[in-house]
Formats: C-alpha cells, structure tokens, sequence
C-alpha cells in the first residue's frame, strides 16, 4: 500500500509552521507511523496502582507522568482490537485515548462540586476524564448534536460509571445561548471544537485526502461563533479551555486573539507534562496578540504523538451584554 501524502498546499504551510528543516522532516516521517498505545485509567472504578499490576501481568505498561499516574502507556505491539476487548476496557476500568487528548482536561482542571460545561462532548473521552476528576460530584452537562454520536458518548458514559452528568443533544451554539439566558452559570468550560483534524494524521490516513484549505477559514468562524456564546455560560472568574486536534492557526491562535481582542477574558499559562512549543503570534498577513504565544502547539515529533492545540481563559467580568465589534448578522 503506498504511503500517502500530503497535499502541496498543507505542506507548504506545516513548513511555514516548522521552517527548520531537520524539525519538518521529523515531522513529516512520524505523522506515517503508526501512534502509541496510551490508555487513561478511569478512577471512578479503580485506582491507578490496582489497574497497573492487573495490566503489567499481560502487557509492557508504562506510567510515563509522576504527577499523572492515570495515564498509562501500553508500550508494546497489540493485535487488532487487543486494547477494546481487554475484560478491564469492558468494565470500564480504563478509557483508550491518546495522550495528545488528556491534555485539555488537565489544562482545565475540574474539580469535585464544580459545575461544568462539554461543549462539544462526544465520543466521551474528555467527558469520562472530567467525570473522574470531578469524583463524580457536582454538575456535568455533556453535549453533542449528532443523535449517533449521542448514543456512543452516552455508552462510554455508563461503561465508565459516571453518574454526575447531564447529556443534551443541541448545536453548541444554541446551547450556549439557552443556558446564558436562563443565568445557569459554570465554573468550568470545555470547547474541544470541530477542526479539520490536522494533527490526527497518524491514526486517520484518510486526512490526507480530506484535508482542504476552504473547510479551514469555514470552520475558523464556527469556531469563534461557539467561542463567543460558550463564554456567556461562564462565571466570572471561572475557566474555560479552547482546544483542537489540528495545527492550523486559523482554528487555533486566530480565534484566541479574537477572543482576547473582543471580550473580558485573560489568557493563561500553560503547565503540562508534554512538550509544548508557544502559540504563534503572526500568520499570513495576521498578526496576533503577543499573549497568544502562552498557548500549546503540541507537535507529533515532539512527544511521539498526536498534534494538538490547547489554550486557557479566565473570564474577567459579565459578557452577557457585551457584543463583540466584528459580529454582525452572526457572522466574524
């Protein structure tokens, strides 16, 4: 089978992003392998240290992260569904998810009797990990659109044992905009936004074909439309997270400084235990706002794993009647 290839405009922008040439051809090499098995150990049925010595009596497992010991690296071949039909997978004692994905959650934080927002929750990865972070306290309200999508992240729900959480099918827009009429406030928000997907290459071979460069300035203003109205659910005070699995600035730093540039909002800095190289501060003719670069570029050859993106905010005053200046008839 030939090894697929990425399209001249998408590599001509990855080396616009890593103009050393040494670190594209990193780059350019991993995004061909295949991605490490990682799984997260669900605590709300099982500690940490119980799922290790169950695993390691059947597989190579590593716990790369001191500080995080529910993130377990299966470092070794697996056969074809080895890690899905696994009795501990089924009991829900852990989540397959790669690593890349963790890292919004403990950007964000949550914690046991916080109220907290999944913008866009399904298939539940991110979802379960909050649920477990949360204790299975407090106030979880998971969303998607899709009813397909809905059915999946509510099985993933029940198999992890999370009782704290509130499922809803709406658009994330609208949603936003119901719950800030009605005053229900957050502590916590998660955007984990629909992007093109550019740093899944690794596990979705087929992102090579599908990447195209007009789905990104599509998705760029959806993204800031969901940005502008999840903020409006949020406390003052309180915390959201921005994130995407993609490397395009448009979705990533663009809609950041369109954040910090049109409400209250403060962005913080970063501390996770990947690799994390700072946002860019200027794209094409754009030029960002400096404390964009406090934000995560997760990189594959950095960290032997998916791309990502992460950033932080913390709502400084009321938004609800505030409008940001380039929005007219719903449009950025």
């Amino acid at each position: 089978m030939a090894r697929p290839v990425m399209k001249p405009v998408f590599e001509e922008r990855m080396r616009e992003l890593l103009p050393d040439k040494e670190d594209f051809e990193k780059y350019n090499e991993i995004i061909h392998k295949k991605p490490l098995n990682y799984i997260r150990c669900n605590t709300l049925k099982i500690s940490c240290d119980e799922l290790f010595n169950r695993l390691k009596k059947k597989w190579n497992v590593v716990q790369l992260f001191p500080d995080y010991p529910e993130i377990i690296l299966i470092d070794q071949e697996l056969g074809p569904g080895e890690l899905g039909n696994a009795i501990e997978h089924l009991l829900g004692y852990y989540y397959v998810q790669e690593v890349c994905s963790m890292m919004s959650v403990l950007a964000l934080d949550p914690k046991p009797g916080e109220r907290v927002l999944d913008v866009c929750a399904s298939p539940g990865s991110k979802t379960t990990q909050i649920a477990s972070k949360m204790q299975n306290s407090g106030t979880l309200i998971a969303n998607d659109i899709k009813l397909d999508r809905i059915r999946i992240l509510a099985a993933n729900l029940e198999r992890c044992g999370v009782m704290n959480c509130v499922v809803t099918r709406n658009d994330g827009v609208g949603l936003c905009v119901r719950l800030a009429e009605t005053g229900f406030k957050f502590d916590k928000v998660l955007l984990d936004a629909p992007c093109s997907g550019e740093g899944t290459l690794r596990s979705s071979a087929k992102t090579f074909l599908m990447w195209n460069p007009k789905v990104i300035k599509k998705i760029s203003r959806e993204q800031k439309k969901l940005l502008a109205n999840a903020f409006k659910c949020l406390k003052i005070g309180g915390s959201l997270v921005y994130s995407t699995c993609t490397h395009a600035p448009e979705e990533n730093e663009e809609v950041v400084d369109f954040a910090l540039k049109n409400f209250p909002v403060r962005l913080e800095k970063l501390n996770l235990p990947l690799i994390c190289r700072p946002g860019v501060t200027s794209w094409k003719s754009n030029e960002f706002s400096k404390d964009v670069s406090k934000c995560c570029r997760i990189y594959p050859q950095d960290n032997n794993s998916e791309g990502f993106f992460v950033s932080k905010f913390t709502l400084l005053d009321e938004i609800s009647p505030f409008i940001p200046q380039n929005f007219k008839n719903g449009k950025y």
